[in-house]
């Protein structure tokens, strides 16, 4: 019942009756408010972009940077997930409770990765105030347990201030084979590669659909768009053509680019003339984290020197594809009269990614297991980088050179090769200067109270009953007059970021070194500290730790108080293995045994049945009608990683799909005549191998008869991080094997149900507990 009074007149005749229609009124933004369209890629360093200097044409954004702003002292939080967190409240984001990716939260103030109701959104606030709210592309705001069809929608964007979405949930996935979210429910993709599929594309028929649909409408009311493509998170996968316009862009390497880049950066103002280049390898012996190192250009061999090349071609062709989709949006908004009054900004949300290794990959979900890319293996693919054959991601090198001048890349957020990053904005009908730079210190927590100054709203002290912490930024409107160089409004910012911090204060920044990892605990108190005076040193090269001891104890005094205010501690370094097997509470219970059902949406990775580092069985209750049935049975993961079971040429098949990494493990029947059956397979696992890969003996039922046998090693981690979920009667995305085309669809018979449990039974008392079940059908 509403709480508003109604001011009209009831008798027992409507004819005598007064309405009141100011009760149900929608709330009309005022007349001639901006339309706003937030283009947010990931994974991109200062040094990148064309506008900003760097080496990837970006025709879009340059037509934006020229009727609008550069800033050159914009940060994130050097992580993806947290960034967006501060980008849809104003928050910081220990106070949304994103110390990290979903993947990694824990049971703490700052680390539970589910928005607080206490930071109302962007969305919550311009959609009351009447603005039309639209998100497109990636999430990675959804607790990882909520991931599912049957999952809580507390957290998915309808529920937080959204009227459309159209994405994936998830921190990334395939470009060719995406897992896609409509709104409230699970999709698979609209059409295939073959027929001229890519995710940028999808993304950018989704959103020009969605605001010509407001427009038929509802002409009058403005709209916010946050569009959130793919790019450029790995896989780097973009069409051919795109790829081959930077053949041999970066064959001088990394190093070279660095050189290239920089007098190019200082040329545009967006550092000081005597910036000095950072070394590429900052840090020292005890503190740098192997991994991340970068192998310099000259030790590498002539294949590592070409496969690395075009590693960075692939990555630099995804963003100008991407860059070319945003453009056919902005160019409606032309057509259509609409850009002079919308409020665009185009950035990017942490620092690029070193996620490559320092050797590249052509399947990032090795790094994710753990497993090392091989030389050999990788260069067979150098031809088709970037096309659905590969999930590639350049090596460290590049990084590197994309976060020039800066020391190293995201993750870390003590250095500004984590967290600065490129940002413009441009409105033609509120920003007069053009074309120009702007060097104010500023976070992203400071974009939701500018767009909020633009539109004339307020944060709210209360918002549905529930006390609003503040802002955590300020508004950078100020920056939009003609007074250029006037001295930012930002007192103070901390930083902290899986073991790494730092706080910059009134100019200066204090960072601490830390060694990730340890075996014991952190030892956060044994760090050293350094200082910098980044007015004057934005590549922070000069440590003044010596110089100026008072300001340093001053400034990590500050980071304390701010680690306390926002809800910082504790601090975690754990490495991957610890924080993505930390225990998380789930609406569903631990099992052992797990039944799917075909016709439903695939099920999550996230919440799938977990079969790494043990043994496990699958049962599959089936009846063969037509003597020509074929299909896919059951299926979780993709070519690049991933386990099925299929009938083709009249035989069943189950596949291993190991990282990719051919020739696929393969167990298959002798063939079959129409009836019912009892389909399985039992993996039992033996022991570990080299890298931490389970390996065991694997066995092919057809009921209670062994079809096949032999060794077998399994994935010591996920199938993929966020996309190719668990299906049955079809493979939704990209197929796991070789010997069928996605999305395989089970034809001419029956699937009852599967089953994959990871019990102790043994298989035969398995089979017959699902015989009997078969046999009630």
């Amino acid at each position: 019942m509403s709480t508003k009074k109604f001011n009209g007149v009831i008798k027992l005749d409507v004819r005598d009756s007064t309405p009141d229609w100011e009760l149900y009124k929608h709330t009309v933004p005022p007349e001639g408010s901006p339309n706003i369209l937030f283009i947010l890629y990931d994974d991109t360093g200062l040094a990148t972009w064309s506008p900003f200097g760097g080496g990837v044409n970006m025709p879009t954004l340059q037509k934006l940077a020229d009727q609008g702003l550069m800033y050159s002292q914009w940060h994130t939080t050097a992580l993806c997930a947290p960034t967006r967190s501060t980008l849809l409240t104003g928050r910081n984001h220990h106070l949304n409770g994103f110390a990290s990716i979903t993947e990694a939260s824990n049971g703490y103030p700052g680390q539970h990765c589910h928005l607080p109701e206490e930071c109302a959104t962007i969305g919550q606030l311009l959609q009351d105030a009447g603005w039309s709210t639209f998100w497109v592309g990636k999430n990675h705001n959804v607790p990882e347990t909520d991931l599912g069809s049957g999952a809580s929608r507390k957290y998915w964007p309808l529920q937080q201030g959204f009227d459309r979405f159209y994405g994936f949930l998830g921190g990334e996935t395939s470009q060719w084979y995406p897992s896609l979210v409509e709104d409230n429910h699970i999709i698979d993709q609209p059409y295939s590669p073959e027929e001229g599929y890519h995710l940028s594309k999808d993304l950018a028929d989704q959103a020009l659909q969605m605001i010509k649909d407001q427009k038929a409408s509802n002409p009058s009311k403005p709209w916010y768009m946050w569009f959130c493509p793919g790019a450029n998170h790995a896989p780097h996968q973009a069409p051919q053509e795109y790829i081959d316009k930077y053949k041999g862009r970066f064959d001088n390497g990394y190093e070279a680019y660095r050189d290239w880049v920089l007098p190019r950066m200082i040329e545009k103002g967006l550092l000081p003339k005597d910036t000095q280049l950072t070394p590429a390898n900052p840090l020292p012996d005890d503190v740098a984290y192997p991994p991340d190192n970068v192998r310099p250009w000259n030790t590498l061999s002539k294949d590592e020197q070409k496969l690395f090349s075009r590693l960075a071609e692939a990555f630099a062709g995804f963003s100008e594809y991407t860059d070319v989709q945003v453009g056919r949006i902005i160019a409606y908004l032309e057509e259509s009269g609409q850009l002079d009054n919308t409020i665009v900004l185009y950035a990017a949300d942490n620092g690029a990614s070193g996620e490559g290794s320092p050797d590249g990959s052509v399947n990032e979900n090795k790094l994710f297991n753990s497993y090392p890319d091989e030389l050999d293996e990788n260069i067979k693919y150098i031809d088709v980088l970037g096309s659905p054959d590969t999930y590639n991601h350049y090596p460290t090198g590049w990084a590197t050179a994309f976060s020039t001048p800066f020391k190293m890349f995201k993750r870390y957020s003590e250095f500004a090769g984590g967290t600065c990053d490129p940002l413009v904005i441009s409105w033609p009908k509120g920003i007069k200067a053009l074309g120009e730079v702007r060097n104010q210190y500023h976070h992203s927590t400071d974009i939701v109270p500018t767009l909020l100054e633009l539109c004339g709203l307020e944060m709210p002290k209360v918002y549905k009953g529930v006390e609003q912490l503040p802002l955590s930024g300020i508004s950078l409107a100020y920056t939009f007059g003609a007074e250029k160089d006037e001295q930012t409004r930002k007192k103070r910012q901390y930083y902290a970021m899986m073991g790494t911090r730092a706080i910059w204060e009134d100019g200066w920044k204090a960072i601490a070194l830390h060694a990730p990892a340890p075996s014991d605990k952190g030892h956060f108190e044994d760090d050293l500290w350094e200082l910098y005076h980044v007015d004057s040193d934005p590549a922070e090269s000069k440590n003044l730790a010596i110089e100026y001891p008072e300001k340093l104890q001053s400034l990590i005094k500050s980071w304390f108080d701010e680690a306390e205010k926002n809800l910082v501690l504790p601090l975690d370094d754990r490495n991957a293995v610890e924080i993505l097997t930390t225990p998380r509470p789930s609406e569903e219970a631990s099992r052992e045994r797990y039944i799917y059902y075909p016709d439903t949406s695939e099920v999550p990775e996230s919440v799938a049945v977990n079969v790494r580092g043990r043994s496990f069985k699958i049962l599959a209750d089936v009846e063969i009608i037509d003597p020509d049935c074929s299909g896919v049975i059951f299926a979780h993961g993709s070519r690049f990683g991933g386990h099925a079971l299929f009938i083709k040429d009249k035989k069943v098949h189950y596949v291993y799909n190991f990282l990719g990494i051919k020739p696929e493990q393969k167990f298959i029947s002798s063939e079959l005549k129409p009836g019912k059956y009892v389909f399985g397979m039992e993996f039992i696992r033996e022991g570990m191998g080299e890298h931490h890969e389970s390996l065991g003996n694997t066995k092919l039922y057809v009921n209670e008869t062994v079809m096949a046998e032999g060794p077998m090693r399994t994935q010591t981690g996920k199938f993929t991080l966020c996309g190719d979920g668990l299906c049955v009667g079809r493979d939704s995305g990209d197929s796991v094997s070789e010997d069928y085309k996605s999305p395989g669809k089970f034809t001419g018979g029956k699937i009852q149900f599967v089953g994959v449990t990871i019990e102790k039974d043994q298989y035969r008392n398995l089979e017959k507990l699902a015989a009997a079940a078969f046999a009630v059908d």
